[in-house]
């Protein structure tokens, strides 16, 4: 058994410290290796890693712990459920690892890949390409096995010749584009509307026709200022709610 890692984190220091912590761990939790350890490594190590004050470890693994991802034992340690899974509402502050994390700990499925003309809707995020690289992909529940969303990915050509197939089995887009290709992503811009289900989302989704889904479109961009990835993915309504929380100024 292999011990367990979280991945790393550049924190950003215009949001909470704990919720980028937990955010980053969270995904690190739900994308782990089958045959990882269930132990995680002391909240001394942990605020050693992340580069945090052990407070702020404490309270990030609290809100973990308040989840069911984690639980903690006196003198024995902290340790990841077996059957972690992810719950209801997903918050949005702006992090991009929480974007990471809203997408992790999901099997997924390649339904399909291959260039092809940019979608008129996408148009405007891609004004000097003719095409882009579409990557389609459904997403089951790890435990239950039912379908919970599909995502929808138009990324550029000249990016996408990077991407192995294997790791967006494996991981989320914003993932592998941050940490496999290390494409340095500037921001993240999140929409999130009701719509109704249409035939093939209904179908792949196993719901019935015409049912509310939320249909998120997240649209990354690079250092420069480029579009490098559209996501549109669909949700069953039934299955996830979004939050934003809105910190007030001093």
């Amino acid at each position: 058994m292999t011990s367990f890692a979280p991945d790393s984190l550049v924190l950003n220091r215009k949001l909470p410290l704990w919720y980028q912590v937990s955010q980053s761990l969270r995904a690190s939790i739900l994308g782990r290796t089958p045959e990882a350890s269930l132990r995680l490594p002391t909240e001394e190590q942990l605020a050693q890693h992340y580069g945090v004050s052990v407070l702020t470890m404490r309270q990030a693994l609290k809100e973990l712990e308040e989840e069911g991802l984690i639980s903690r034992h006196r003198r024995r340690g902290t340790f990841i459920e077996p059957g972690a899974r992810r719950s209801a509402p997903r918050r949005l502050l702006g992090s991009i690892d929480a974007i990471v994390a809203q997408q992790s700990g999901e099997r997924t499925t390649i339904l399909g890949h291959g260039q092809a003309p940019v979608p008129g809707e996408l148009a405007e995020y891609f004004p000097e390409v003719d095409e882009v690289v579409m990557y389609r992909r459904l997403r089951f529940d790890g435990e239950s096995g039912e379908p919970t969303n599909w995502a929808e990915n138009a990324v550029r050509a000249d990016v996408a010749a990077g991407l192995d197939l294997a790791d967006l089995e494996r991981w989320p887009m914003t993932k592998v584009l941050r940490d496999a290709l290390g494409i340095r992503i500037s921001r993240i811009t999140d929409t999130v509307e009701a719509r109704l289900a249409d035939p093939p989302t209904a179908e792949l989704l196993r719901v019935p026709l015409l049912s509310p889904i939320l249909h998120y479109t997240g649209v990354t961009y690079d250092e420069s200022g480029r579009v490098v990835d559209v996501a549109r993915i669909r949700y069953r309504g039934d299955r996830f709610s979004f939050s934003v929380t809105v910190d007030a100024a001093d």
